[in-house]
C-alpha cells in the first residue's frame, strides 16, 4: 500500500551556515564595530547577545535574510524570550523548531479526514504517516497539505509504491 511520511525537520548544517555568514556579515558592518556582539548554536537554541534592542532587531534580520538565502523556512525560527544581560547587554533565546506536535498532528489527521479522499493518516511521534490505495491521492494529498496553513513548515519523505 502505498504511503509517505510528513516531518518537520530543519537542515541544521544550512542553519550554521546562515549563523556563520551572520557572524561574518555582523563582524563587516560598520554600525557593529565594538558591540561584541555574538551568536550561538547550541543544538535546536540559539543565543544572540548584542548592546541594545535595535542592535537585536538589526540582528535577527540579518539572521533571517540569511536563513531564506539559505533555503530554509523561517518558520523554523521562533524567538522565545528576550533578557538583560550584564553590562548592558541584551540576551535573545531563539528555538529552532523540530518536529510535528501532537496538536499540529491533529490537525494534519483532521484535515486528512475532512479531505474525503481515500487515505488514511496515523501519528508515530514527531511525525505522520499518510497512506492510501492509489499514488494519485497521495499527491493530490501533498498538494493540499501544501495550500493549508498549518503553521509549521513540513516536508515528506519515504514515498512508497
Amino acid at each position: 500500500m502505498p504511503s509517505f511520511d510528513v516531518v518537520s525537520s530543519p537542515d541544521l548544517q544550512e542553519i550554521d551556515n546562515a549563523i556563520n555568514n551572520t557572524k561574518r556579515e555582523v563582524d563587516n558592518r560598520f554600525d557593529f564595530k565594538n558591540t561584541n556582539s555574538t551568536i550561538e548554536r547550541t543544538d535546536y537554541s540559539i543565543t544572540i547577545e548584542t548592546t541594545d534592542n535595535t542592535k537585536l532587531n538589526q540582528f535577527n534580520d540579518i539572521l533571517k535574510n540569511n536563513i531564506v538565502r539559505r533555503k530554509v523556512d523561517p518558520k523554523f525560527i521562533h524567538v522565545k524570550s528576550t533578557e538583560t544581560a550584564s553590562g548592558n547587554r541584551v540576551r535573545q533565546f531563539v528555538d529552532i523548531l523540530n518536529g510535528i506536535s501532537k496538536d499540529d498532528a491533529k490537525k494534519i489527521t483532521n484535515l486528512v479526514k475532512s479531505s474525503k479522499m481515500k487515505v488514511q493518516a496515523s501519528i508515530n511521534g514527531d511525525e505522520v504517516r499518510i497512506t492510501g490505495k492509489k499514488r494519485d491521492d497521495l499527491q493530490s494529498m501533498i498538494d493540499l497539505l501544501k495550500q493549508s496553513d498549518i503553521g509549521i513548515p513540513l516536508q515528506y519523505q519515504n514515498f512508497r509504491d
